[in-house]
């Protein structure tokens, strides 16, 4: 079968292609679909129905009948959804239900009749899918990927950018249903021992895919109050799952509703995810989960690129793409980067790309009403669908796009609880200089290719040609006078 199908011949009006998955899961069916840049495409469209076809599938060979309807309808409705957003490839994909079920053949009958042409995955690529899609979004992932679906559990090693060994278990959330306690724990225990995977997670984390445990981070997140209600990269230790593997149970239905983002259908699964993860964090000898928002979707997508495309930042092809859309001037981030770079060469290379990011989304504001453009950076760094960001890095990001924006040198909430003062004040400091740099151009690009800035123990100086003295009046000034006192030194000019 193909890969990628241009499922209705037609090009879509936007220049930028549109590419589409459908990803039939044990326990949902999804579309999403993506445009933008290859590397971090952005999601343009996410759908979802909880078919929960994986359902009773162990003791009946087959995907149940309502499940069935729900699913066909779902398809029915994304293939009307892709041809009317004019996606110009269409990827659909099957996992474990589908794979499994004695109905399954028949099911992919009925889909390909729609034009869908459906990708049987094997465990194996389930895996591949995954461990692949961890990368993407968490680039210097070191650990082993757990992706729990609702038929089946993938464990993958990934270090160094690769996808090392894999393994593919029967323990799909619905699969484990009411199965807590002594009986799960010698299942899991049987399963790993004969995979050789007992122990393999030894002071590595775990990264968690899947929706099951997403909604379980977000159960987390509500009951601890935990400041940014972003799933990916939010991290557990093995003793916080052994407290919601107890607390879970004991939550009524009103409470979980009142959680943000934690979808209803989700509810119902949580308990039993908590206590696999509980089990499997003890099996395997992990003690830290870290969340990622990325799994097989995203996987399949990565593991189609080219090496080059592969190796960029997601971080900043995101953030450049952002400032694309939002900015004025397309190459001013990276010219503002440049700019500003000589007055800390000795930021660490972590921190020098969220620099870089805060560079090349600094003007995402100017459309906003004056008052209140620091605000908006703020809420663009803090809840932007970001990757490779950690939450102390997200602080960064938001109080640098605060203080260009106007916003000052005040810590606003919730940084201090994201990000220390030590990390504060430098990216408070990154703000000032990009503050400068924006008002002396104006934006464009002549300025900060005639002009440069140093450092020394005494100044902060600005470098510039005797024709271009102009572009220093008040307001200018009076931003180098302010960056440079921060930094505990004056603000000098040089032609």
């Amino acid at each position: 079968m193909s890969l990628a199908v241009n499922l209705f011949g037609r090009k879509p009006a936007d220049a930028l292609p549109r590419t589409g998955i459908i990803d039939i899961g044990s326990n949902s069916v999804r579309l999403v679909v993506y445009q933008g840049p290859a590397r971090i495409p952005a999601v343009l469209f996410n759908e979802k129905v909880m078919a929960g076809l994986g359902r009773g599938l162990a003791a009946t060979g087959r995907m149940p009948e309502a499940g069935v309807i729900l699913a066909r309808t779902a398809l029915a409705r994304f293939a009307a959804v892709a041809r009317e957003m004019e996606v110009t490839s269409l990827r659909t994909v099957a996992t474990a239900a589908v794979r499994d079920a004695a109905n399954g053949p028949e099911f992919i009958a009925w889909a390909e009749r729609l034009g869908l042409s459906i990708e049987l995955l094997s465990g194996e690529q389930e895996a591949i899918g995954a461990g692949e899609g961890v990368l993407s979004g968490i680039p210097d992932a070191d650990g082993i990927v757990g992706d729990l679906g609702g038929g089946s559990l993938e464990l993958v090693r990934i270090k160094d950018g690769r996808v090392g060994d894999r393994v593919s278990f029967p323990l799909g959330v619905l699969r484990i249903a009411g199965k807590r306690g002594k009986p799960l724990d010698r299942m899991v225990g049987r399963l790993l021992e004969q995979a050789g995977w007992l122990g393999r997670g030894s002071g590595l984390p775990l990264y968690l895919v899947g929706g099951s445990w997403r909604a379980l981070a977000r159960i987390d997140i509500g009951l601890s109050d935990y400041p940014l209600p972003i799933a990916h990269q939010y991290t557990m230790t093995a003793e916080t799952v052994r407290r919601l593997g107890r607390t879970i149970p004991h939550l009524g239905k009103p409470k979980l509703r009142s959680i943000p983002g934690l979808s209803t259908a989700r509810a119902g699964t949580v308990a039993d995810a908590a206590a696999l993860l509980g089990v499997l964090l003890r099996q395997l000898g992990s003690r830290t989960t870290i969340v990622s928002a990325f799994g097989l979707r995203e996987g399949l997508m990565f593991g189609m690129l080219d090496a080059d495309t592969r190796a960029a930042d997601p971080l900043i092809v995101a953030t450049r793409d952002e400032g694309r859309v939002l900015g004025r001037f397309p190459e001013h981030g990276d010219l503002l980067d440049r700019w500003v770079a000589p007055l800390f060469v000795n930021d660490p290379v972590a921190e020098a790309r969220v620099r870089h990011a805060a560079c090349l989304l600094a003007d995402v504001g100017w459309r906003a009403n004056p008052e209140f453009r620091a605000e908006r950076g703020l809420e663009i760094a803090l809840h932007g669908q970001w990757v490779a960001i950690d939450p102390s890095e997200r602080g960064q990001l938001a109080q640098t796009l605060f203080t260009c924006l106007g916003g000052g040198l005040a810590f606003p909430d919730p940084l201090p609880r994201l990000t220390d003062e030590t990390g504060l004040r430098r990216a408070v400091a990154w703000g000032l200089a990009i503050r400068f740099g924006q008002r002396l151009s104006g934006g464009l690009a002549g300025p900060l290719t005639r002009t440069k800035l140093s450092i020394d123990p005494q100044t902060v100086t600005l470098h510039m040609r005797p024709a271009d003295r102009a572009l220093y009046a008040d307001t200018a000034e009076k931003r180098h006078i302010a960056l440079a006192g921060f930094l505990g030194r004056r603000a000098v000019v040089k032609s």
